[in-house]
């Protein structure tokens, strides 16, 4: 221990990076190929749909095909695993339908998984190339290498369609880059101060493409740059305009680069999906389904533009979950509950399904007929229009003074059809057409293209609006339609869809019911959107329509499990026997990575505050490699770690993997310190002592790898003792055939 009256923070130092000329790295090209035949090896085995290739596996088809799909994670993943299909020339003729099907010979499995055990390969070198720009030993970082190409899970995850190797690999890319960059700081603004930057934030952008996970990634990498910002500030050989050369060159780029990586990600998915199928574009707007070739465009051919009397419409909701205005000739219940009695008019509900109760019937109070007569004058935003149920014939009103079936809401009113059973209800049955985006149409009434509201005339001016309550047994189950005194808000707005025009008028129910029933459901010709409107759509839609929470997953764990490897995930079993895949990490790695967050966190908080009080246990250049790896690496774990404890989401170990990543890391650099440490004392045993202790627990990391290999590759027949054997924690679910 020495103690000085002053040293140089760790902050205000760089770190020394082991020099590398241009020669070949032979340790990154051993750790590249050895990464390469642990991922590539038997690539087509098993030969059937493995956990999320399920998901996966559909959307690689759909992009062969060119057809639309709705997914709430950005595409620049799926894009990648659909590279090697087009270049093999995968049809997409196939039914991912569930877990196990076996792949037929039309589909090309082993190029199919080739991308992502790819990128989980080139993982292997890009960690070692990061720990040494961060000043870590070669033999450090080599270990480090070696761990990750040891490590079970991430084996695992790296040999099928999944996307976390991608993720990974872009996040360890952008941390790698921004460490050259900072590297570079005593060129500032130069080609390669530009570049690395550039680069830094384009695969953290491309991270984020893949996953919003990646999101947590680019948070870091912001930090770091803020932080090489901050040393800046007390330089005194950095002016003042220098400063703010460099503030308004990193934060223009760290925002702008990985924006335009995103948007390229959605340019190129929106220009390959031109085409409707499947349902997986009902989620749209109608107006997002109607520029989709062959699919609302093709449906709907011929359907009239403009909104007038005597147009015949179904009404759906504009946002969210797909359904229609819907009635049927059903009445409500006497009663909804003890406190509320109901108008005993006819039932007013939204159908998520296509059916001819559907369609209503646009009718101007003036007129007291409902037949299109010349001249046609389109309805305008502000009018008042009658809506009269297709079949029923009976109009749309509010019931003053009876509340909705589901919601409690005082501002609420009952929504219903107007039949006459209930003498003492006024036929408040006008309803003022407000037109939110009025400057698309010149304010007139569109199919498909305007977004509406209804506001009822009656004493309290009601808005119709979709409540998502969903009825009881009594409604079918159907979703609840209330009047609201608050008009402004997204579930009162609606669109119409399906458009024709009533060309007679009908003198029995029998004839207005079969011309409803004989509609055809669905509009118009071929609509043309800006890439811009489709992707603010798009956004909205995955923003509010995520897909992937299952609640009460038997392998679903939480973040404080995946410390302690509590649980792996079960991804496929042969029928046939007890071969599988289960995600499981290599114990040996997993253990000493947990641990290592906690040494090296305790070692650098030790250090920190002995140095506050002038005792300097390790020389400065140490210290400052230390300040580097704390913010880089351990920073990268508490970044890509912490926020799940947060987030309203079920989660499996492989979310964990990319904070996993930086653990394992860690360990390395926990290494590198301890043998550090050991030098500096100058006690030759206590090096041999440590030297021996590692060497043995790589053998115990390659050990435990060798045993578990059968379940990360799945080729294996087990017999139940050997599944038993490998069973060493009793939350292990590894699966056993029962004959």
């Amino acid at each position: 221990m020495h103690q000085h009256d002053q040293a140089p923070s760790g902050d205000q130092q760089r770190p020394a990076p082991t020099p590398r000329g241009r020669r070949l790295d032979v340790v990154a090209v051993l750790l590249l190929l050895a990464g390469l035949g642990t991922r590539l090896y038997q690539i087509d085995q098993p030969r059937g749909i493995v956990f999320d290739e399920l998901h996966y596996g559909k959307y690689v088809a759909l992009y062969m095909k060119q057809m639309f799909f709705f997914d709430s994670q950005p595409p620049l993943g799926k894009q990648l695993l659909a590279i090697p299909a087009y270049l093999a020339g995968f049809d997409g003729n196939f039914t991912f339908d569930r877990i196990g099907t076996p792949y037929p010979d039309t589909v090309p499995i082993e190029l199919l998984r080739t991308a992502p055990a790819v990128a989980g390969a080139l993982l292997l070198p890009v960690t070692y190339w990061l720990l040494l720009e961060l000043g870590v030993s070669r033999g450090a970082a080599t270990l480090a290498g070696v761990l990750i190409l040891l490590e079970n899970s991430l084996l695992t995850q790296s040999r099928f369609m999944f996307l976390e190797p991608f993720l990974m690999l872009f996040a360890a890319l952008g941390v790698l880059c921004l460490a050259r960059f900072r590297r570079c700081g005593e060129r500032p603004f130069s080609a390669s101060w530009l570049g690395w930057l550039v680069a830094g934030f384009a695969f953290l952008g491309a991270a984020v493409s893949v996953r919003y996970a990646g999101f947590l990634s680019l948070v870091l990498g912001w930090g770091l740059v803020a932080h090489d910002f901050w040393t800046l500030v007390p330089r005194p050989d950095v002016s003042g305009g220098q400063l703010a050369a460099h503030l308004v060159t990193r934060s223009a780029l760290a925002v702008a680069v990985p924006a335009a990586v995103y948007l390229g990600s959605f340019y190129c998915h929106l220009a390959v999906l031109q085409r409707a199928g499947g349902g997986y574009d009902r989620v749209m707007s109608s107006a997002f389904q109607a520029s989709l070739e062959d699919g609302l465009a093709t449906l709907i051919k011929n359907q009239p533009v403009a909104v007038g009397h005597g147009s015949q419409v179904t009404l759906r909701h504009a946002v969210g979950r797909p359904c229609w205005l819907h009635s049927h000739g059903k009445p409500y219940p006497d009663e909804f509950d003890i406190e509320r009695n109901s108008s005993r008019q006819q039932q007013v509900s939204c159908y998520s399904g296509k059916d001819a109760n559907n369609w209503w019937i646009v009718k101007d109070p003036a007129k007291s007929h409902t037949r299109l007569v010349p001249p046609f004058r389109p309805f305008r935003d502000g009018d008042v229009v009658q809506l009269v149920h297709g079949i029923t014939g009976n109009h749309l009103i509010t019931s003053d003074g009876y509340r909705p079936p589901m919601s409690e809401s005082a501002d609420y009113e009952e929504v219903s059809c107007y039949t006459g059973t209930n003498t003492s209800i006024p036929k408040q049955d006008l309803w003022k057409v407000m037109i939110v985006n009025k400057k698309d149409t010149d304010g007139a009434w569109h199919a498909i293209t305007s977004e509406v509201r209804f506001i009822n005339q009656g004493n309290l001016n009601m808005a119709l609006k979709f409540s998502g309550r969903r009825l009881p047994e009594w409604g079918n189950g159907q979703q609840e339609v209330v009047g609201d005194a608050l008009a402004d808000q997204e579930h009162t707005v609606w669109n119409v869809e399906e458009h024709r025009y009533l060309t007679m008028e009908s003198n029995s129910d029998d004839e207005r019911q079969l011309e409803v029933v004989s509609s055809d459901l669905i509009p118009m010709t071929e609509m043309q959107l800006s890439f811009w409107r489709k992707f603010a759509e798009l956004q909205l839609k995955m923003l509010f329509n995520s897909q992937e929470t299952v609640h009460g997953h038997t392998y679903a764990t939480d973040p404080l499990e995946w410390l302690s490897l509590r649980r792996g995930v079960a991804y496929w079993i042969s029928p046939d026997s007890n071969a599988q895949v289960h995600l499981v990490g290599n114990a040996a790695v997993w253990a000493a990575s947990s641990a290592a967050l906690l040494v090296y966190s305790a070692l650098a908080t030790l250090y920190l505050l002995r140095r506050k009080r002038a005792c300097f246990d390790i020389p400065d250049a140490e210290w400052s490699k230390m300040c580097t790896v704390c913010r880089t690496v351990l920073g990268g774990f508490a970044c890509h770690y912490l926020p799940y404890f947060v987030i309203d989401h079920t989660f499996f170990l492989h979310h964990y993997l990319p904070a996993y990543v930086f653990a394992v890391m860690l360990a390395a650099c926990t290494v590198d310190h301890l043998n550090f440490v050991a030098s500096h004392l100058g006690w030759r045993p206590l090096r041999l002592l440590l030297a021996l202790a590692v060497l043995l627990w790589v053998a115990a990391c390659g050990y435990t790898f060798v045993v578990f290999s059968s379940v990360s590759y799945g080729t294996t027949p087990l017999t139940p003792q050997q599944i038993k054997d490998m069973t060493w924690r009793d939350s292990w679910d590894f699966i056993v055939h029962k004959h």
